[in-house]
């Protein structure tokens, strides 16, 4: 069974829809949407392990344009 988690992202002042459109590229994203509230862009990943989940969100969503980021990773299926 895949492991998933929420990536919450503050991008820098007018770079939300780049980040967000670079996000979508990422191997495993599934899903990346721009929302309102103290996080610009709420993504959801899936891999093999919370390992993997940790090097895709170092390699692939820490790029320029994201300020910073809270990993969330989902403890359950239901």
């Amino acid at each position: 069974m895949a492991t998933k988690a929420y990536i919450l992202i503050e991008t820098a002042v007018g770079k939300t829809r780049e980040v967000a459109q670079q996000l979508r590229k990422v191997p495993g994203m599934k899903s990346v949407d721009v929302v309102t509230g103290p996080y610009d862009v709420i993504a959801l990943i899936e891999a093999k392990d919370i390992a993997s989940i940790g090097e895709m969100v170092t390699e692939h969503v820490h790029f320029g344009g994201v300020n910073r980021t809270v990993t969330c990773i989902s403890v359950s299926g239901a």
